[in-house]
């Protein structure tokens, strides 16, 4: 009987192939363990031994032989299995074989006008062995789970459970596949890669102990210190309760950072939990937050994922190290996980499996999303329905963190909102509110440039927030024609790298009493450790303006009546649309409160912004995307991975190859050998985005140019004029019908 081998090994007499026997059940089973938390176990286990049928060819034999040929072998599997099927199992033979067809290439449409869709790919021809039905004599029923006797609500409630659950077999399947084969070439010679990390259950002590004495070390005098302790123990005391759906509203200066973390310890201790999961709005403060929960539990047990650190897990110390963390992005399987609510998000809307592999252990995580109301309001809808689906059948415990809470909780006229009434966990946030109330919040009326450079003069440590790069640029030089000293900009003219170290300048001045005056954008806003006397904040949305207040007397160490933040208006600056809508929210409801920062106003606020938006929230009709009648799914799981960007900013990049480490990035495009995708990561923290018209004129000019474009393409545009990217302001790109100074000496 011809034996049929899924991979090759280096022996002639193949004596080290792996079998398609042995593969197939070996995936399976690893695919079944990954799903049994949330009893998708036989549904996971079928997918892994169909996944490879297509490898039961001459075809695919001859290439593993060495023969340059292509072979589809990811097909004949969800085409099988579809045919051995019946009753309620083809339903979910069905589901399986979404994951199946796409285990190498993502998962599929259901159709669509490209022969990669679903509808197109089960009608090819199949030319396999039936030795394979001997292989995997496979006896198929009973894949209903009992989960599905859980799914509530309208039939596209409904069909997003079936989805989702979908992505979830998906998920087991692409990672148990990549893991089997991957120890498989690992038993034939190749280097044992590091995932070892420890459960939580197995450090849960270990970390409360530590959280506890860190905790301890901290000041306790003053009413400020007192007040977040109270917090604390507070928050912690909730921890008992069930698993689900909670709120966490604590004004900013409350410690919700730590008081979060202490909750989600104790609630995994109580409830079991597999994993912590920190979400985090901006990689502008993630920075912050991962070095305060290594500080509290140990940098070995905190594993930090964002586009920005891949980068610098590739210029990790030692190559063990680099290995493991890298490793450990693909699947998340450290004990706490601090991410991006873009990381998160869009891997549980992707299509990619590269994305998806992490999803099955996120299920049976608590999640924490801070700054809950910066979720973009474009995805909120679909957003939202993800979070319901985690806690409802996947075992999560999410905590929506804010001082500003967006109000997402299930009401009339918001009827597709979360259930979280009574699920507060912080103590009386009205109260909260007042009792860490450390600004007056003002309006100063129309404040042109002059107005804010007076303003400037007079603060020597003042925060100004405007509303765009070209506002802050102008201001800032104003000021320094102006002969104003300790000015500094902060914008996103500048890249990454230089950013965090402008916030680490920034926070010695303030902490030495140096003058520190600084014009920034709204980066500066959510969650940024950053204490100002006073503050100025261009009109928007009301959110925006509490956070901005937020930078102002953070620590209460001067009287309320003293740290002012003025709201002003400027004409000169027309707000960009959606903040203009976010001004027009907020006039409509400000004439009601005489506390525009209290939690009442706050709600008031959000209220009539999911009023205007209504269908907005769900503006690319994502949730639409999944469609089930009669036990037939018609899933577009690429077309909603394609549209659901919860960045859409039509910039293009510039890479500013100023320091070493970008230097030698650039120099690796030459290496033909080195993937794209590692210096992209690598490079990933010096760019600046810019509109497309303006790098175009950049390229156009030879400021800019795409290098080694005959093996990159049109990736990597690399500015070439290094004195347009000055230390103070940034890249400077408006000017590049100039010559640079380099240019201008003969």
């Amino acid at each position: 009987m011809t034996i049929y081998y899924a991979h090759s090994g280096d022996r002639l007499d193949k004596s080290d192939w792996q079998t398609m026997l042995d593969h197939a059940f070996s995936t399976a089973r690893l695919a079944a363990k990954m799903a049994d938390p949330f009893g998708l176990q036989k549904a996971a286990f079928v997918a892994g031994l169909f996944h490879d049928i297509g490898k039961y060819s001459t075809k695919f034999q001859q290439r593993l032989e060495g023969k340059n040929i292509a072979v589809d072998h990811s097909t004949a599997g969800a085409i099988q299995l579809l045919n051995i099927t019946n009753g309620h199992d083809k339903g979910m033979a069905e589901l399986i074989s979404y994951a199946i067809l796409g285990h190498h290439t993502g998962l599929p449409d259901r159709s669509n006008e490209t022969n990669a869709c679903y509808n197109r790919r089960i009608l090819q021809p199949s030319q396999l062995d039936t030795v394979w039905e001997k292989d995997i004599s496979p006896e198929i029923s009973g894949l209903s789970p009992e989960m599905v006797k859980q799914f509530s609500g309208g039939l596209k409630e409904i069909a997003f459970s079936y989805a989702f659950m979908g992505r979830m077999i998906f998920s087991c399947l692409v990672d148990a596949d990549f893991k089997d084969t991957e120890a498989f070439y690992a038993r034939i010679g190749q280097i044992s890669p590091d995932r070892e990390w420890p459960q939580l259950n197995e450090v849960i002590d270990l970390f409360i102990t530590r959280f506890e004495k860190y905790m301890a070390g901290l000041p306790k005098k003053g009413e400020i210190n007192q007040l977040r302790a109270n917090i604390l123990s507070y928050v912690r005391q909730g921890a008992k309760r069930g698993a689900g759906l909670f709120t966490l509203t604590v004004p900013t200066g409350g410690g919700k950072t730590l008081a979060s973390l202490g909750f989600a310890l104790d609630h995994a201790k109580q409830h079991g939990h597999r994993r912590i999961i920190y979400a985090i709005p901006f990689t502008s403060i993630i920075d912050q937050t991962s070095a305060i929960f290594r500080s509290v539990l140990g940098d070995e047990y905190v594993l930090e994922h964002h586009a920005a650190m891949d980068a610098e897990i590739s210029g990790a110390a030692n190559t063990e190290q680099k290995n493991k963390l890298k490793l450990a992005t693909e699947d998340w399987i450290a004990p706490v996980v601090v991410t991006t609510t873009v990381q998160l998000f869009e891997s549980l809307f992707s299509a990619r499996s590269s994305r998806a592999r992490k999803l099955h252990h996120i299920a049976g995580s608590i999640i924490i999303l801070d700054e809950a109301q910066t979720l973009p309001r474009h995805l909120l809808l679909p957003i939202m329905r993800v979070i319901d689906e985690l806690a409802s059948h996947y075992g999560c415990t999410i905590v929506l963190c804010t001082a500003t809470q967006p109000m997402l909780g299930r009401r009339i006229g918001f009827e597709k909102g979360l259930l979280i009434e009574g699920r507060e966990l912080a103590p009386d946030p009205l109260h909260l509110a007042g009792k860490l109330a450390r600004t007056q919040i003002k309006y100063g009326g129309i404040m042109d440039n002059a107005a804010l450079v007076e303003a400037l003069r007079i603060n020597s440590q003042i925060l100004i927030v405007v509303n765009s790069r070209r506002h802050a640029l102008e201001l800032y030089n104003l000021a320094k024609e102006a002969g104003i000293s300790g000015l500094v900009h902060l914008t996103t003219r500048h890249y990454a790298v230089d950013r965090r170290r402008i916030l680490t300048d920034i926070r010695n001045r303030l902490e030495t009493g140096e003058h520190c005056r600084l014009i920034s954008t709204s980066l500066i806003e959510a969650g940024v450790d950053v204490d100002f006397p006073v503050g100025f904040r261009a009109e928007a949305g009301l959110d925006q303006i509490i956070q901005t207040a937020g930078r102002v007397n953070r620590e209460g160490k001067r009287k309320k009546e003293d740290s002012l933040v003025t709201v002003f208006s400027c004409p000169d600056y027309a707000p960009p649309r959606e903040i203009k809508d976010l001004i027009g929210d907020m006039g409509r409801i400000i004439g009601n409160h005489d506390n525009i920062a209290s939690p009442m106003a706050v709600e008031d606020y959000f209220r009539e912004v999911y009023w205007r938006l209504a269908d907005g929230l769900d503006e690319k009709k994502i949730l639409d995307r999944f469609i089930l009648s009669k036990n037939t799914t018609d899933f577009a799981y690429r077309k909603v991975s394609t549209d659901f960007r919860m960045i859409e900013n039509g910039m293009a990049p510039v890479i500013i190859a100023i320091e070493d480490r970008a230097k030698k990035a650039v120099e690796m495009l030459r290496v033909k050998d080195i993937p794209s995708s590692k210096i992209a990561r690598e490079l990933q923290g010096y760019i600046v985005q810019i509109p497309p018209k303006d790098r175009d004129a950049l390229i156009r000019n030879g400021q800019a140019r795409f290098e080694e474009p005959e093996l990159r393409g049109d990736q990597f545009a690399v500015l070439q004029k290094n004195d347009f990217y000055q230390d103070d302001v940034g890249l400077i790109w408006e000017n590049y019908d100039h010559l640079s100074v380099d240019d201008m000496i003969i």
